[in-house]
């Protein structure tokens, strides 16, 4: 008689690292890296803020060194266990040595922290403490969702920032449980992904304890690349933060909403020469850094040290990492740090095909996630459209200069604007990539806010305490009259039509449009283009303006819904100019004001373009007709001759108050294609064939 087929259990999801500290049933294992250590403790401690041990177990060379992997085994120890390595060995800073045996060391596969810097008064840097964690964790079932990039709408974000303000009215205010108060905002918003600001460890204080001149905010001077930030936790045990991440990601996953995660692996917060020993230093610092001939650091970050990513172990350790935050927290894919470093080989040269770049890319376990680069670097690379092939995307800072310059109203932006609508054939077609590898921006974190880009002119970063020196100077901005806020109407309703313009052609350009976390309520930094230290209202999302600007929250919403709708605005492959088969319109033509077939070779501020459907096999798509305007003065368009027989519905109109700005689904009222279409003084307008 045949046994009754039993049901065997969802397979969890997880990625066992081979370094760290390795839970096992009795106990714990760790292992550690290092090439040229003499000797190797673990210290282990009771209580976090512990400044000594409480035990020390030295590992024996000659049975606990298998290579260059120190490895032992100690029993009874659980998850929660606290520790640090601490390594012997030359100190000679001219040869690439900077072992120290007092100093007490983070794992670099540490899985998180718990504490921080104590005070040093004996000169021995106490770092945050490592934590043994356990994985394992109830998915309920979730997987990645694996939305295809072209029809991602990404939404760059803050932890803390999201939900600190007391205006949130968050009992878990400035954590990842916080976040998980707001998914039904950013659901309401209508988002697919949201892109975190760096998560991974990063010191919140100096290496002796001290409180710092400037706080590090935004978070981009890593300590522990596998750790979710302690700060971001609700809770106080000890390694919580890992429980409360992956309840994040799974409520957010619910939700329909990705998570990617800003990466950086160009740079650690242990600084140059003159910074501190806690971690890579004191393990291998010749191979974890880019180092001269003489020992110093090569700095391609700007931060004092470059990770030598290209090395075999440094390399390794980069993919274990994406693996353990793809398979242990179950994130949708990454966004590369000054990605530039990246293509530097071990000396520090540009070069093509570089290694780590191709293998992140075609890692088999990686192939479900998205891979975006910021395509620079601190030291002058700049390879944007040249990054890589194959399946990475970029943020593309010449669609943000381009649109930029466009709205502001400079002469010959015409057709760069146009091409970046087109989804940036120029940089990406020739490589092999497609509309959806661009990633289309006009603001992030590092520059204005949306509501200061058409607010000031200026950069005003005297509160970071630089003197107003630090922050970019060339942001293509433009305050209509006024610096900053004004209560004079006709400024305010321009420069809230251009904050419009800028979110409309986000929404209707080919490749995935990106914002920022408050600009669809027009948050504001003061005119701060640096807030890297602001950790205060000049940075937090302030929930009053969802209330205050609900016009214009509402115009974004409806925007980023008509662009779901309509999949004309994010085909996956490039416009061509010509039908796809006898009979149709082509995929895309652009024409002048008369109508007529644009000249490219004029001096105007004036565009339209009319998007066809053809090719794409999905009934919702329709004709898509654009007209923009960027000029002082209103300008009459005619609606081109192909397509007076279509029936045209009014989708958006950046010059109508609301709710007659926006309308998702072709309700707005009818075209008279037998009239000139009038727009305002910079403003557009966009008809949906109903």
């Amino acid at each position: 008689m045949a046994k009754p087929h039993k049901t065997l259990p969802p397979m969890q999801f997880s990625y066992p690292l081979p370094y760290g500290a390795i839970l096992r049933e009795d106990g714990v294992q760790f292992v550690v890296y290092s090439r040229s250590a003499t000797a190797m403790r673990v210290l282990l401690y009771k209580e976090v803020g512990d400044p000594d041990p409480s035990r020390l177990i030295e590992l024996n060379p000659d049975t606990d060194r298998w290579g260059d992997l120190w490895s032992v085994f100690v029993p009874g120890l659980k998850s929660g266990q606290l520790y640090h390595f601490q390594a012997d060995g030359p100190f000679q800073p001219e040869r690439g040595h900077r072992f120290d045996p007092h100093a007490r060391l983070i794992d670099p596969f540490a899985k998180a922290l718990a504490g921080k810097f104590l005070p040093s008064h004996d000169g021995i840097v106490r770092p945050p403490k490592c934590v043994v964690i356990d994985d394992h964790f109830d998915w309920g079932g979730d997987r990645h969702l694996r939305r295809p990039l072209a029809e991602s709408v990404i939404y760059e974000m803050h932890v803390r920032g999201f939900t600190q303000s007391p205006t949130s009215a968050s009992d878990r205010s400035g954590t990842y449980l916080g976040v998980i108060d707001k998914i039904p905002y950013l659901k309401s918003l209508g988002v697919t992904a949201v892109e975190l600001m760096p998560v991974h460890e990063y010191p919140t204080e100096e290496s002796d304890g001290s409180k710092g001149h400037r706080k590090n905010y935004w978070g981009y001077d890593p300590m522990a690349f596998f750790a979710p930030h302690r700060g971001y936790q609700h809770g106080s045990e000890p390694g919580g933060q890992v429980r409360e991440f992956k309840q994040m990601v799974r409520e957010l996953h619910a939700a329909g909403i990705e998570v990617i995660l800003d990466v950086v692996f160009n740079h650690t917060s242990e600084g140059n020469d003159h910074g501190p020993t806690f971690s890579f230093k004191g393990l291998e610092n010749s191979v974890y850094y880019m180092l001269t001939a003489d020992g110093s650091y090569k700095n391609y970050s700007g931060c004092g040290n470059t990770v030598n990513s290209n090395h075999p172990i440094v390399r390794e350790m980069i993919f274990n990492c994406l693996r353990h935050w793809v398979y242990n927290y179950h994130v949708d894919g990454f966004r590369f740090d000054l990605a530039s470093i990246l293509s530097r080989n071990r000396n520090g040269d540009i070069v093509p095909n570089p290694p780590l770049v191709e293998y992140i890319a075609e890692d088999p376990m990686l192939s479900d996630t998205k891979i975006i680069a910021e395509a620079w670097d601190a030291a002058g690379a700049y390879q944007v459209g040249s990054f890589a092939s194959s399946r990475w995307a970029e943020w593309n800072g010449a669609y943000r200069d381009n649109v930029r310059r466009y709205w502001r109203g400079d002469l010959g932006m015409t057709g760069p604007m146009a091409t970046r609508l087109a989804g940036s054939s120029d940089l990406y077609q020739a490589s092999g990539r497609q509309p959806y590898h661009s990633i289309n921006f006009v603001t992030s974190h590092d520059g204005y806010t949306l509501n200061d880009l058409v607010s000031y002119e200026r950069k005003h970063n005297l509160a970071n305490g630089e003197d107003n020196r630090d922050g970019d100077n060339n942001n293509y901005a433009a305050n209509y009259g006024v610096e900053g806020p004004t209560r004079r109407l006709p400024i305010r309703k321009l420069r809230r039509r251009q904050a419009k313009n800028f979110i409309a052609t986000l929404m209707l350009s080919q490749g995935v449009p990106m914002i920022v976390s408050g600009d669809e309520v027009l948050r504001t930094q003061r005119g701060n283009n640096n807030a890297y230290c602001q950790d205060n209202a000049i940075s937090w999302f302030d929930w009053r303006l969802v209330d205050r600007n609900a016009d214009m929250l509402r115009f974004t919403q409806q925007l980023i819904a008509l662009r779901l709708h309509q999949p004309v605005l994010r085909r996956a492959d490039f416009l061509t100019g010509a039908p796809h088969k006898p009979g149709d319109l082509p995929d895309v033509a652009w024409y002048g004001v008369g109508g007529a077939p644009i000249d490219w070779h004029q001096t105007f501020h004036s565009l339209s373009c009319v998007l066809s459907p053809t090719g794409l096999k999905n009934e919702q798509a329709r004709h898509v007709l654009v007209f923009m305007h960027s000029g002082g003065q209103p300008q009459e368009f005619r609606v081109p001759k192909t397509v007076l027989g279509l029936n045209w519905r009014l989708a958006i109109d950046t010059a109508a108050e609301s709710p007659n700005d926006a309308f998702a689904e072709t309700v707005g009222p009818q075209l008279d294609t037998s009239a000139p279409v009038v727009l305002d003084h910079h403003s557009l307008k966009c008809y949906i064939e109903a």
